[in-house]
């Protein structure tokens, strides 16, 4: 997977003009990150994007900040949660970027199911469990129309319903089965910036779900009628 982020996001930079400058892999469930942060330190790069998850990110992270690389260049998480950046703290993780496909904090309705989530949980909920329950909903109110829990029946149901919830806006189901929604790219915000718990981003830019997404024309689903 990590290998799979790199190649993708090298695509994305290269086609928008951008340079990769290098690349280096460290071993999973890795304690020391100081030879392959100094080694992209080195590059000069202005974005360091971290291709991994979970305590690997987490501990790269703050050892970057330890090192002093975050004051002249800008970390990017590829794959980060919100509960990364609670776990972080905002005086760690600071000015860093990275894309995620739900906030808490986008609308009224995104705030006041967040809260309810919290309530029970003690936390603000990840894109993960915004989209796990956004995806049985959907699915429930699916089956409410097909009238049947037959799967084919249900996912022409769902493929033909807008999505419009808590999680998504205008989303929808292709015919490859990709739900195609909106994504942000995000910064996380300075300690003086927080207005309080949880309020960790600044939304900069909503990237539309069509271009967020490989189109259905690049698509290697085999079941896809191109």
């Amino acid at each position: 997977f990590g290998h799979a982020l790199e190649r993708d996001t090298a695509a994305v930079v290269t086609a928008n003009g951008g340079k990769v400058l290098g690349g280096v892999k460290h071993p999973l469930n890795n304690a020391d990150f100081s030879s392959f942060l100094l080694q992209a330190q080195a590059t000069g790069a202005k974005i360091i994007g971290l291709a991994n998850a979970g305590a690997d990110t987490i501990n790269a992270i703050k050892q970057a900040k330890e090192f002093g690389i975050t004051q002249n260049q800008t970390l990017a998480g590829l794959l980060i949660f919100i509960t990364d950046i609670n776990s972080l703290g905002l005086e760690t993780a600071q000015g860093m970027m990275l894309t995620t496909g739900f906030y808490w904090d986008r609308d009224e309705e995104s705030r006041a199911w967040s809260k309810r989530f919290q309530a029970r949980h003690k936390s603000m909920p990840t894109m993960s469990q915004a989209g796990v329950y956004s995806s049985l909903m959907h699915y429930f109110k699916s089956v409410d129309k097909a009238g049947t829990d037959e799967a084919l029946a249900v996912m022409d149901a769902m493929k033909s319903l807008p999505i419009n919830d808590m999680f998504a806006k205008n989303g929808y189901i292709r015919d490859d089965g990709r739900m195609v929604h909106d994504m942000y790219l995000v910064q996380v915000k300075k300690p003086s910036e927080s207005k309080g718990p949880w309020d960790y981003y600044k939304v900069v830019r909503t990237i539309p779900g069509d271009e967020a997404y490989i189109s259905p024309e690049k698509s290697t689903c085999k079941l896809l009628k191109k």
